[in-house]
């Protein structure tokens, strides 16, 4: 059931701060990634679909979607721990597909941690199926963590 403090809107500049330690908290800030990169690089490309979630005006939750023409994206989906399993988490991938399908987005795919069985579970309860692929990388621009300590300085 939706709770009628809970709110949507897309990402501003003055949220950085709060998403990132929600991020932090949901553990999804890792060495590889530079939160501060991914969401300056978001911004610049589908910034409509990255989305904050606010209960009683707190951030409580992210998504970001994203879309090139053949395929929709998700990354980054976060609920505060402390309001996980009440439907905010189903609410913020609900307006994310609405983005996508009004972008005529056929597809989307996302990745999650094998081990990460909590959100499969979650993922799986909303409609997602696993698909019988191999997920590959090959990492373009490096975002190590000694050149994010230089910049924070």
């Amino acid at each position: 059931m939706p709770d009628n403090n809970f709110t949507i809107r897309p990402y501003q500049t003055q949220d950085q701060g709060a998403v990132i330690e929600l991020w932090r908290e949901c553990s999804l800030v890792v060495p590889q990634n530079d939160p501060e990169r991914d969401i300056e690089r978001k911004i610049n490309v589908n910034r409509e679909m990255f989305l904050v979630g606010l209960l009683d005006e707190v951030i409580v939750a992210t998504v970001m979607a994203g879309y090139e023409g053949h395929r929709g994206w998700i990354n980054y989906l976060a609920v505060s721990p402390s309001v996980q399993r009440g439907s905010l988490g189903r609410q913020m991938m609900d307006k994310a597909e609405a983005l996508l399908r009004d972008a005529s987005c056929p597809k989307i795919n996302l990745q999650v941690r094998a081990s990460n069985s909590d959100v499969i579970e979650f993922y799986q309860s909303i409609g997602f199926s696993v698909d019988n692929v191999i997920s590959m990388g090959k990492r373009l621009i490096e975002d190590d963590s000694d050149q994010m300590d230089r910049q924070s300085e």
